[in-house]
């Protein structure tokens, strides 16, 4: 058994989920029962990209689920003239033996209030290069109704797998908001998902200079805080955040006082 592994796949099946169901993005919502897996082989993929540490670390729950038999993951749908998608996950209900297609995303967003578009469009990746509203448009007009194409369920056929009924979204996100902003702005499924803080660059100075800091690199940011083993002084932290914010990059910084650990980016961009 992979204590390790365990530990971060339960602390990936606890990570927050964002529950969308508005008229825009009418997604049902995948649920993990409050499963915890008491043991699993599972090793932590630590040298993919967080996209496919999020994968994997779903897969490895769904393969240890009381609730749920994996039927197919990362599904390629080809064409006649080559792939014209992937399927994330198929899965049949234990209970209902009901069959899904869940489609995953693990993202972090930091909220702007000055981008005055959609709500959704508040949210933007630490480096402004993607945001929530992006997201959801491609999982609304791409990942969902790829379902449908007769290339897929020609290939659904193939291997004997039943039509989903049903379709669902698995968002685990992990949301930032400039320090001190009111979180009774933010409506509770929102709310519920920020686990952290953004400040400015200039701002750094202002932070506890007897704290413990610690840069994870961006495959460490699903692993827990107290996995985290390298804490540098706030003078040490200090030189390479000013190294990452000349490369214009966000870093994800944690704060480890004698209370609590607390996460927050450092941003170029405001």
């Amino acid at each position: 058994m992979s204590s390790n592994g365990t530990e971060i796949l339960n602390s990936f099946i606890s990570a927050p989920e964002l529950k969308l169901n508005s008229e825009t993005y009418p997604f049902l919502n995948f649920s993990f029962y409050k499963e915890e897996i008491a043991e699993s082989e599972f090793i932590f993929p630590k040298n993919s990209i967080i996209g496919l540490q999020a994968e994997a670390c779903f897969e490895a729950f769904l393969k240890n689920s009381k609730h749920y038999r994996l039927l197919a993951s990362n599904l390629q749908i080809q064409g006649e003239k080559g792939t014209i998608g992937e399927l994330d996950y198929i899965v049949q209900n234990q209970a209902t033996d009901e069959v899904v297609h869940i489609e995953l995303s693990c993202k972090f967003y930091l909220y702007d209030n000055k981008i005055t578009t959609s709500e959704e469009s508040k949210w933007i990746g630490p480096n402004r290069k993607d945001s929530l509203y992006d997201k959801l448009e491609k999982l609304k007009s791409k990942q969902f109704p790829l379902i449908r194409a007769l290339d897929t369920i020609k290939t659904l056929d193939e291997i004997n797998i039943p039509i989903p009924i049903s379709q669902q979204l698995c968002l685990k996100v992990f949301l930032f908001v400039q320090k001190k902003a009111n979180l009774n702005n933010f409506s509770n499924n929102y709310k519920n998902c920020i686990v952290g803080y953004w400040i400015k660059h200039i701002d750094f100075d202002r932070e506890d200079k007897d704290a413990f800091f610690a840069i994870p690199c961006k495959k460490q940011w699903l692993l827990p805080k107290k996995q985290i083993t390298t804490w540098l002084s706030y003078n040490e932290v200090k030189e390479e955040i000013e190294r990452q914010i000349k490369l214009k990059k966000s870093p994800l910084v944690y704060k480890k006082t004698e209370q609590q650990i607390e996460q927050f980016f450092v941003v170029w961009w405001s």
